[in-house]
């Protein structure tokens, strides 16, 4: 990585730093009308078809403050699983923290701060990874490919991994609409980010694939900016 393109990656990490961090602070998990309202229903639907036994072990690339990893959690706890909740963001996790308390789940929630980029998933340990948009934050594409590796070999025979991924990013001034840089690490088009995952996932049984638009309004540099993007949802189950 060159000097220019290690420049741009501190900048959209800066800037999605503090948004995130900023939206955690004002907004409680499960707060309505915002996009930390409810998990999302595909996610928690694959783990009642996960059924290589139990305890279960679950993977969150990116978890955030638990939105998934809490009813995840609560699925698993009376089999004694457990849900691994991987994050770059401190802040993120101790708000996890909190919240897994608040549900009761703090048994079965272990946090890890880490780049997804570079986090070493051990060779089949998991029955279900989620990486929910996430892998479009990973340092590169090339860095892309190297955790979809790492998911394939960290998961058991007849596992599954769900995967959401924002393709197709444009961004725009939410006042005069006037498009401006995506500052995503990873902005793929959809037809090549499903190839892509499709070429690393060759063998596995596809069970869930479908896109659907996106518009979220976010704040960049203090300024409200409008996210467009074609959420893919990519589902698979290892043989």
């Amino acid at each position: 990585m060159n000097s220019s393109d290690t420049a741009q990656l501190q900048k959209i990490r800066k800037e999605e730093k503090e948004y995130h961090e900023q939206y955690f602070e004002d907004h409680k998990l499960y707060e309505e009308g915002t996009w930390l309202d409810e998990p999302v229903t595909i996610i928690l639907d694959l783990a009642d078809q996960v059924n290589i036994g139990q305890p279960m072990s679950i993977l969150d690339l990116g978890c955030g403050v638990g939105r998934n990893s809490i009813p995840l959690a609560q699925k698993v706890m009376a089999g004694d699983g457990r849900v691994i909740c991987v994050d770059l963001l401190e802040t993120a996790l101790q708000k996890l923290n909190h919240y897994s308390k608040q549900y009761q789940v703090q048994d079965v929630i272990y946090t890890e701060q880490a780049d997804i980029s570079e986090y070493q998933i051990p060779e089949g340990k998991y029955d279900y990874i989620i990486a929910a948009s996430s892998l479009e934050h990973c340092k590169s594409v090339h860095m892309l490919k190297k955790v979809l590796d790492s998911m394939v070999q960290g998961t058991k025979s007849g596992g599954i991994n769900c995967i959401i991924m924002n393709t197709n990013i444009e961004e725009f001034d939410a006042k005069t609409l006037k498009p401006r840089e995506a500052l995503f690490e990873v902005n793929l088009d959809m037809e090549k980010a499903l190839k892509l995952l499709r070429k690393h996932y060759e063998g596995w049984k596809e069970l869930h694939i479908s896109d659907e638009s996106l518009e979220l309004a976010i704040d960049r540099d203090d300024k409200p900016v409008l996210l467009k993007a074609d959420s893919l949802t990519f589902a698979v189950r290892k043989p």
